[in-house]
């Protein structure tokens, strides 16, 4: 019989919230790589998985309490258009999960006279489909393939991520209802397996696809599996309107890790100069009181911020 271990408990319990990590691709930016390229923060991890370490490393230190794998981009297919082999891609897949372990336990040795840190998790990314696509889809879910598909890019992958043993999987950016149902459906062939779902939203109501966030949050409500659910890649504008939306209903943690604001231009693949960013630790206390506990950030948001979002949670008692 599997036991499924809720290891988000001794956070909630202790701090009553998690900080975690923010974006991975858009700091290995900052570091000078350049990831115009359809495997995205993959390619770091297949040529110099040291840069994938170092980031995860940076985030512990600014306190993240959950570090994310460099898993989101990494797929069958795209790895295979790469040349590589189905034995070559499984092992990439789980060294991801791997090195977010090592770069943990180092962590934790370098800490060890300080007692009161909680034993930071490791997430296993699984992005949407539109992800390998690279064109801009994982924001509207218009991708014109069957649902068996689906189910034939996500099996493999799943099966690889969890058989590395992350702490808990992070199923994040999902933009329609049809996708999240393929993965809850893939997630029950690993019943002790725990996971994060979060939606990407086009506004305060709507995830991606234009279906009510309100609905893709009830297709969860069922699964002992799914930890917290919530928003995750969206405009930081938009999370307030969507918890309002949620939050009288969910029983479980809600979870926000926005993106800072800016437009990203899908053809050009860059941000837009000049668009607006935002600081995330601004909002945290009211996020946090529409039942947000998991609170991080994605594209842009860098590590000093996740400190800040720290620091903001901080005065929180359980």
């Amino acid at each position: 019989m599997y036991q499924l271990v809720n290891c988000l408990a001794p956070f909630l319990e202790r701090q009553a919230y998690l900080v975690l990590d923010g974006g991975l691709a858009s700091e290995l930016e900052h570091l000078g790589m350049d990831l115009n390229d359809p495997l995205w923060s993959a390619k770091v991890l297949l040529e110099q998985p040291d840069a994938i370490a170092a980031v995860h490393r940076a985030y512990l230190e600014a306190g993240a309490d959950l570090i994310t794998t460099a898993s989101y981009q990494a797929s069958y297919p795209g790895l295979a258009n790469r040349g590589l082999e189905d034995a070559a891609i499984g092992q990439l897949l789980r060294d991801s999960v791997y090195l977010a372990k090592t770069v943990r336990n180092e962590y934790l040795q370098s800490i060890e006279q300080d007692s009161e840190r909680i034993r930071p998790l490791v997430a296993a990314s699984v992005g949407p489909y539109g992800a390998f696509l690279a064109d801009g889809s994982e924001y509207t879910g218009q991708y014109g393939v069957s649902r068996q598909t689906l189910y034939d890019f996500h099996r493999p992958r799943l099966a690889q991520l969890v058989a590395a043993e992350p702490d808990i999987l992070a199923i994040e950016t999902i933009p329609c209802l049809e996708e999240a149902e393929v993965l809850l459906a893939l997630l029950a062939e690993f019943p002790q397996q725990p996971a994060l779902l979060s939606y990407s939203c086009r506004d305060g109501k709507h995830i991606s696809s234009g279906e009510p966030f309100k609905e893709a949050v009830k297709l969860v409500l069922g699964c002992s599996q799914i930890l917290a659910v919530g928003i995750n890649c969206t405009a930081p504008q938009w999370i307030g309107s969507l918890l309002e939306e949620v939050c009288d209903e969910v029983k479980i943690p809600l979870l926000v890790y926005p993106n800072r604001g800016e437009a990203w231009d899908p053809n050009k693949k860059c941000w837009i100069p000049g668009s607006a960013g935002v600081s995330l630790a601004d909002q945290v206390a009211t996020w946090y009181s529409l039942g947000a506990q998991l609170i991080g950030g994605c594209c842009r948001v860098r590590p000093v911020d996740i400190t800040a979002i720290r620091t903001a949670l901080a005065p929180i008692q359980p």
